[in-house]
């Protein structure tokens, strides 16, 4: 329950009018009948003058606060008298401004008005609106395994709408005949706060994470707010910080990972709590997919610690945790020896921060990615010795890996190490996409292809791209390497310096790694690809990328000397030496059969947009300059391009109503876009003033009807 409260003078008497007069007296009776003992006159009077203009004149809520009455029909008098004595200043309440021998009279007035709602309304949502009629929601058809694994075209149901991450939509009611007729069919402003979030959309209904923290589900034709759930941060900052990616939809229940490390099953047609799972300290800037009945999540490892690094498993109708997987090995753990060389084991960590993972129901297995190991140089995870770890892979496992798991069990298939001892912070924690395709790799366009897998096979395989730049096709039921290639070009100073060619193992670019304090290098690349996820269109078997031509210069701190001063450790963003300034960013296409890669650099300016393939021909991504556009995905010309109010952030997403095809995106504040802008995590400095003030928005984009 979350009330908000405006400061109000102290009480005073205030005469009624003579309706009030009469309904007073009328309702005098009706009191007594149902044992209300109290001065009904007094109590509507002090609710009036306490309560009524945040909460609405009969407490069902109000513009400037939601409903008192779930609260007052949950708790005792004595709950209810010390909750008004104290206020809830984290949510702007203050204490409530009466004498104590003024509570009995407003607690039988409160008492009353909970009286006359019904049961049902108190299971719902703090914000339930009575004018949003959704039939579809009001007949709720749970969600089955079986739709999961095969999801309406209509439905967005995961982060990328199907299992396999492909983020391919079969829809094609707007097509590229058709695209510069898009409109805009609605839009909505959001809170402020961060927000780096992809919705989900099933049957209809639209549900999202708020900036704030807090979740709504929304009528996907109107943008008209059907339920939201608000939640009650005992720090009123941490909901403000929340970075959650996705959420997840199961049965009659969506999934929301709050940044309060909590995992909060909600009743999906009405908004109400159905189950809370704390999980420790370990940080919920990714979200949740639901495999085989049970909610998967991943976490940030707050706190500096081995124990709050794991993806877990929670059963999906009560929240009872199943099992967890350190992300950071121990000396136990596969492969059977100590990857860490001996680092202590209670502050190992490598997290799963970006997105979720995905699912292949034919190996019945899960594959996350998992991010760098921290803290971020070797020589700082190793007692100051960057040689303390492997420079060949597995080296500070289960970092910057590929691990495909148990869903049922946590236990660990296989791994893929796609970069071992990191020494700059290059996160491997983005999708793994699943496909089927012909295997011909062109030497011409890909460095390293393992000579044992036969030519012109159709295999199942996992591709993934990762912030260095590095491109992978793994083997998905074994994760044997097929081939890997830098990203989005060859450069001299890539991450690695070799992949044996039939075992895989990589190795580390021992050149560019910071032996010493004071050493400097260049390492490319460095973000060229962040969380926002790419898409695989499977008519052209190519996959669609955004890059940014951007690496890494990076000097190791160093202690003061005789005559130097100490010097912090720095990391800047640079463009990739050589390059012209207007071919920094781009849209990519890999052709997976023969590793292809071609460039469609679209200027100076850096995207921050998941990307959508549709079955219309159409390819969408957006910038951080505002601009939202629709490709051609044979040429890169763009076809159709709108101007919004903010910079687009992740999202992007397509789903269909009532045979009316919707593509929506959210613009707005996120932890990416002021380092693109300034040059900090970027390669060059832009200074864009796109979002001074609030800039968090939903916009939803149709044909005429």
């Amino acid at each position: 329950m979350h009330i908000r409260h405006r400061p109000t003078q102290s009480l005073k008497r205030i005469a009624r009018p003579a309706f009030s007069k009469l309904f007073t007296a009328g309702l005098l009776a009706v009191l007594a009948a149902q044992g209300y003992a109290q001065d009904i006159g007094e109590g509507v009077d002090i609710f009036n003058a306490t309560c009524a203009h945040c909460h609405g004149g009969n407490g069902q809520g109000g513009q400037l606060a939601p409903s008192l009455l779930q609260r007052v029909a949950r708790d005792d008098d004595a709950a209810l008298s010390e909750f008004l004595h104290v206020g809830n200043p984290l949510k702007g309440m203050p204490p409530a401004p009466i004498e104590d021998n003024q509570y009995p009279a407003l607690l039988s007035y409160l008492r009353f008005l909970a009286s006359t709602v019904s049961d049902e309304s108190f299971a719902t949502a703090d914000t339930l609106n009575q004018y949003s009629s959704m039939p579809s929601i009001e007949n709720f058809v749970p969600v089955t395994e079986a739709m999961l694994l095969n999801p309406s075209p209509n439905d967005w149901l995961w982060y990328s709408r199907t299992a396999d991450a492909q983020r391919f939509s079969p829809l094609d009611q707007i097509n590229r005949s058709n695209v510069k007729q898009l409109g805009m069919a609605w839009s909505k402003g959001l809170p402020a706060g961060m927000t780096e979030t992809i919705p989900t959309v099933y049957n209809g209904v639209m549900y999202i994470t708020l900036p704030g923290s807090n979740v709504a589900a929304l009528d996907a034709t109107t943008g008209d707010t059907i339920w939201e759930y608000k939640r009650e941060y005992a720090n009123p900052g941490t909901g403000g910080g929340g970075r959650s990616k996705t959420m997840s939809i199961f049965a009659d229940m969506v999934y929301f990972t709050a940044p309060d490390s909590t995992i909060v099953a909600l009743d999906a047609k009405t908004g109400a709590v159905r189950w809370e799972a704390v999980a420790d300290e370990r940080g919920h800037t990714s979200g949740s997919i639901v495999v085989e009945g049970n909610v998967i999540s991943g976490g940030t490892c707050t706190g500096g610690l081995r124990e709050n690094c794991y993806i877990s498993a929670h059963d999906a109708y009560t929240g009872e945790l199943i099992w967890k997987f350190y992300t950071a090995q121990a000396p136990d753990d596969p492969p059977g020896f100590d990857t860490w060389n001996g680092a202590p084991v209670a502050t190992r960590r490598a997290s799963t921060w970006g997105l979720p993972g995905g699912y292949d129901p034919q190996t019945g297995l899960i594959y996350w990615g998992i991010a760098n190991p921290t803290p971020n140089t070797r020589a700082d995870r190793h007692q100051g010795d960057a040689g303390g770890t492997g420079y060949s892979a597995p080296s500070d496992l289960y970092s910057n890996s590929t691990v495909a798991i148990n869903p049922d069990t946590g236990e660990l298939a296989w791994y893929y190490q796609h970069l071992p001892g990191d020494d700059w912070d290059e996160d491997m924690n983005q999708e793994r996409i699943i496909v089927r395709t012909k295997i011909n790799p062109d030497p011409n366009f890909v460095q390293w292809i393992n000579p044992e897998i036969p030519q012109g096979e159709e295999r199942d395989v996992i591709v993934n791209i990762g912030e260095g730049g590095g491109m992978w096709m793994l083997d998905k039921a074994t994760g044997k390497f097929i081939w890997a290639t830098p990203f989005p070009a060859p450069v001299d100073n890539f991450i690695l310096s070799d992949i044996d060619l039939t075992t895989g193992i990589t190795h580390i670019n021992r050149d560019l790694v910071l032996e010493n304090p004071g050493d400097h290098s260049i390492v490319c690349y460095f973000n060229t690809r962040s969380y926002w996820p790419s898409a695989y269109d499977p008519g052209r078997n190519s996959i669609f990328v955004p890059f940014i031509r951007n690496c890494l210069n990076m000097t190791r701190a160093s202690e003061a000397t005789e005559t130097l001063p100490a010097m912090p450790e720095s990391r800047i963003g640079i463009p990739q030496p050589g390059i012209p300034l207007d071919e920094l960013n781009g849209l990519s296409r890999v052709n997976l059969e023969t590793g292809e890669i071609t460039l469609w650099p679209t200027g100076r300016i850096p995207n921050n947009s998941s990307v959508l393939a549709t079955a219309g021909d159409l390819i969408f991504m957006g910038d951080i300059n505002r601009r939202y556009s629709a490709y051609d995905p044979d040429s890169g010309e763009v076809l159709w391009e709108t101007i919004l109010g903010g910079p687009i952030s992740t999202s992007n997403i397509t789903y269909s109503v009532n045979g009316r095809q919707y593509i929506a995106v959210i613009t707005g504040n996120n932890l990416s876009h002021p380092g693109l802008n300034t040059g900090t995590m970027g390669p060059i400095r832009l200074n864009l003033n796109n979002s001074a003030d609030n800039s968090n928005a939903l916009y939803v984009f149709a044909l005429p009807e």
